[in-house]
């Protein structure tokens, strides 16, 4: 376990924040799309949470960041929004299997990100993007109000140069937003699958009700099971 304090708290979304912790000059080798278990000092249980920051930006800055909710926490809970630069905090980790997959000559990568789900993606995203010869990806991100879109400049500057692909949707009413509405179904990923299903690795990332019904919905248009990789999370 160790002992890291709170650089920074950025105010991302009016629903999230980018929690920043130092890693005073601690190695800490992780995997994008891992975990850590984090929480107050002194203060228990602790929570996971995925990793936000690439390894190569913890490598750069001595930091590693968190992307959390602050409307669902408790007392102890990073979801609270009463943390503060400097404050002490225990990190458990890395663990967790749901990171960068390897793919094979010809393959492709759809992203699909419901709410914070795009915690562990975005790194992952990263490392597909900066590849010799970067696949074929699709972002397709999912959040339920407009203004919660995390990570949003950056995404759309990578769609932007070409990089990838980018599909946003909210899933509420939201006359202010021009782009598309409603939650992700079976014509959306048709849609946004970037080349026929069998040659797709699907990436998905959700609360358990999304990622269960993308798996189904990626199931039935022919992408294999073994190549949807997936991680849930319940807040």
């Amino acid at each position: 376990m160790l002992t890291l304090s709170v650089s920074e708290v950025l105010r991302t979304t009016p629903r999230t924040r980018r929690i920043r912790l130092a890693l005073h000059g601690q190695p800490f080798p992780y995997l994008a799309g891992q975990a850590v278990l984090v929480g107050l000092d002194g203060a228990a249980p602790p929570r996971p949470y995925s990793i936000a920051s690439t390894p190569a930006e913890s490598s750069r800055d001595g930091l590693i960041e968190l992307l959390v909710r602050v409307d669902d926490g408790g007392p102890g809970d990073l979801h609270a929004d009463e943390v503060r630069a400097g404050q002490a905090v225990q990190v458990e980790g890395p663990f967790g299997r749901f990171t960068t997959p390897s793919l094979a000559p010809g393959q492709a990568v759809l992203v699909v990100a419901g709410g914070t789900g795009i915690a562990p993606l975005r790194p992952m995203l990263h490392e597909l993007l900066l590849q010799p010869e970067p696949p074929p990806v699709t972002l397709l991100y999912s959040v339920r109000a407009a203004d919660e879109f995390a990570y949003l400049d950056e995404f759309e500057e990578m769609a932007a140069t070409g990089a990838m692909r980018l599909i946003l949707t909210v899933s509420r009413g939201d006359r202010a937003w021009p782009g598309r509405h409603g939650r992700i179904g079976e014509a959306l990923l048709r849609e946004a699958l970037p080349m026929s299903p069998e040659a797709v690795v699907g990436l998905v990332c959700g609360p358990p009700d999304f990622v269960r019904d993308v798996r189904a919905a990626l199931l039935r248009l022919g992408v294999p099971d073994a190549q949807i990789k997936r991680e849930q999370y319940d807040g």
